[in-house]
Order: structure tokens, then C-alpha cells, then sequence
């Protein structure tokens, strides 16, 4: 089994480290024809306008769209969520172009920018029950979307909790928050705000390829048992950032 991993810019390294970290083989993805053949694609965090940018110059766009609609699974993470999502807001001035397929509404720097960059803890309890572990993910927001609003047809797997705009501001009141979505799940297509790919707690990871594993039911992807994956997870000395020791340099979106 193969998952494409789209390498135009971000933090696609960080992708591949960690499907290796689950016996898996990755393939950068560059151009139309490196879609043939996978299984599933993620494509990864970084900036989402660039991004689009390059896969217009590229020729990729079609083939994305041909791809994600095929119905083969597809996960977009931070610049990917934006990439993936039917509609989006806040953009730069031009706009870019969208793959469309996931059924909502994002706000493309909802959390602000670089400096406002941050980590939390979110409770997943979808992903416990899916892969075991603790309920909660130590999760990772670089200048991130936000989900405004979803369609009827896909699952909010995590919700964000933080001062309103007009708390931060000094103009609401002590204590007022807003909860927006930061995770979902609709059929073939998973999409977190977050970065998963820069903790070492590959359960979203593992979550992504049992997707594949719904879709294809090979004869092993992925540990299929509570201690297999307890043996992974013991491999892993510790989830403190930073993460990947062995990749060259972690990609942020500028």
C-alpha cells in the first residue's frame, strides 16, 4: 500500500516521517501522474495560497479533484483543510482556487496570524475509541483555519475553545469564548486545523490509514490489535515538542 503525500511546499516531510514511523510507504507527490497507484493522499499544512499557486502550475488541479472525488481517502491538514473545503473565507486578494468536496464553511486564518500561532489540549473521543491512547490530543495551531460551519453529512470529530475576538480585544466581557470546529470527518475525506504531523502521537496518523483500510480492506496496514499498537506507542520516547529528530528542519507556514 501506497499514500501519496502532496510535496509542493509545507510540511510534507513531517508526513512521511511519521507514516514511517507506522510501516508505511510514502510517495511525494509533484505531478498528475505520482497520483496513480496510491491509495489515499494527504496534503499537508503550509501556505495554502502558494500551495494552490503551485499545483495550478503543475497541471494538478484536475487530477486532485479527479482524485478526491474518486472517493479514495483524503486528509488535508491546516492549508489542506482550506484546500479541501467547499467554501472558504478570508482569503488573500484573488482568492485561489479550491478542490472542493468537503461539505463547510472555513475561515482561512481564523486563530490570526504567525505570532498568535499556539498549542492545546483538545478531547477527541472519536480517535480514543478509534485508536486507543488518552482522550485528549496535545495539538498544534500554526496561524490556523477554523471550521465556521459543516453540512449534514460530516462528523466534527474536535471542537477549539478560546477567547472571543472581541474578549481578546478588551471589548467583551471576562470569560466570553467561541467554540469553533477544528476537525471532521465526511466519508472519504478527513480534515484537522491542527498539525498532528508535529507531535509524536501518530494516532491520526493510524486513524487516516485505517480510512484506507475501510476502503481497500487489505490484509494488513495497520497494527490491529490494542498491543500492537501500545508496542508503537512505547517506541516513542516522549510527546513533548519538539518532535521529529530525525527529519532536516520543520516547514511553518510564512
Amino acid at each position: 500500500m501506497f499514500v501519496g503525500v502532496l510535496a509542493l511546499q509545507g510540511s510534507f516531510h513531517e508526513h512521511i516521517a511519521a507514516l514511517r514511523k507506522l510501516g508505511v510507504d510514502a510517495i511525494e507527490v509533484r505531478k498528475p501522474e505520482h497520483l496513480d497507484g496510491i491509495s489515499g493522499l494527504i496534503i499537508p499544512g503550509g501556505e495554502s495560497t502558494t500551495m494552490a499557486k503551485l499545483a495550478e502550475q503543475y497541471k494538478l488541479i484536475p487530477a486532485l479533484k479527479e482524485f478526491v472525488a474518486s472517493g479514495k481517502p483524503t486528509w488535508g491538514t491546516c492549508a489542506g483543510l482550506i484546500f479541501l473545503a467547499n467554501k472558504a473565507i478570508g482569503q488573500k486578494k484573488g482568492g485561489q482556487e479550491l478542490l472542493g468536496g468537503l461539505d463547510c464553511i472555513v475561515h482561512r486564518n481564523f486563530f490570526g496570524s504567525q505570532v498568535n500561532s499556539f498549542e492545546t489540549e483538545l478531547i477527541v473521543p472519536a480517535l480514543a475509541a478509534a485508536e486507543g491512547g488518552p482522550p485528549g490530543f496535545r495539538a498544534v495551531f500554526i496561524r490556523a483555519p477554523a471550521i465556521l460551519e459543516t453540512g449534514p453529512s460530516v462528523e466534527v470529530l474536535a471542537d477549539c475553545t478560546i477567547p472571543s475576538i472581541e474578549a481578546q480585544k478588551g471589548n467583551g466581557q471576562f470569560g466570553e469564548t467561541v467554540t469553533v470546529t477544528v476537525a471532521v470527518r465526511q466519508g472519504n475525506l478527513l480534515a484537522t486545523a491542527f498539525h498532528p504531523e508535529l507531535t509524536s502521537d501518530t494516532r491520526w496518523h493510524s486513524f487516516f490509514l485505517n480510512m484506507l483500510k475501510e476502503k481497500e480492506n487489505p490484509n494488513r496496514v495497520i497494527p490491529q490489535n490494542e498491543s500492537e499498537k501500545q508496542h508503537l506507542r512505547q517506541q516513542i520516547e516522549s510527546k513533548d515538542l519538539p518532535i521529529f529528530q530525525e527529519t532536516e528542519c520543520l516547514r511553518f507556514e510564512i
